[in-house]
């Protein structure tokens, strides 16, 4: 093992690929569709606007909307190459954890904004326990995690 996994914060990294997991899903759920819209745009003729106002003429205006829509499609394909890699090396993880594990994680970390304390009440309700041992599940179900992502 590489001396650098001594000094990076595992615990921290985990909890912001648990923050990334929704948008990575989106990513590869749309992409398709982001990249067949660049194409439309880059194929598709301009209509003229007739408000009489003199236009500045640009002759290569055509090859630049064809440019710009060739990098917006090969930005969306180097974004959901990552977003692939990503689902690749956190999913096995994900599914590894147990179903209260996942709840859990999923309450304190992929709650759109909520608070932290309102995520704490989310699981104590559910399970029917204190604040304490809210907190105590919450850091183990995060540990074991970022031990099946980082090992120890």
């Amino acid at each position: 093992m590489s001396i650098i996994w001594q000094y990076l914060d595992k615990r921290g990294a985990a909890i912001k690929a648990l923050k990334d997991y929704n948008s990575m899903r989106y990513i590869i759920s749309h992409t398709s569709e982001e990249i067949a819209g660049a194409k439309e745009r880059k194929s598709g003729i301009r209509t003229s606007n007739l408000d009489g106002m003199p236009k500045s003429r640009n002759p290569a205006a055509a090859e630049n909307r064809i440019v710009d829509a060739i990098e917006e499609i090969d930005v969306l394909k180097e974004r959901y190459r990552r977003a692939v890699e990503y689902m690749d090396w956190f999913c096995p993880a994900w599914e590894e954890l147990s179903e209260d594990e996942r709840f859990v994680l999923e309450t304190s970390y992929q709650n759109d904004g909520g608070d932290q304390s309102g995520a704490v009440y989310s699981i104590c309700e559910h399970f029917g326990i204190e604040r304490s041992s809210a907190y105590n599940r919450k850091n183990r179900a995060l540990d074991h995690l970022t031990i099946l992502l980082y090992g120890k």
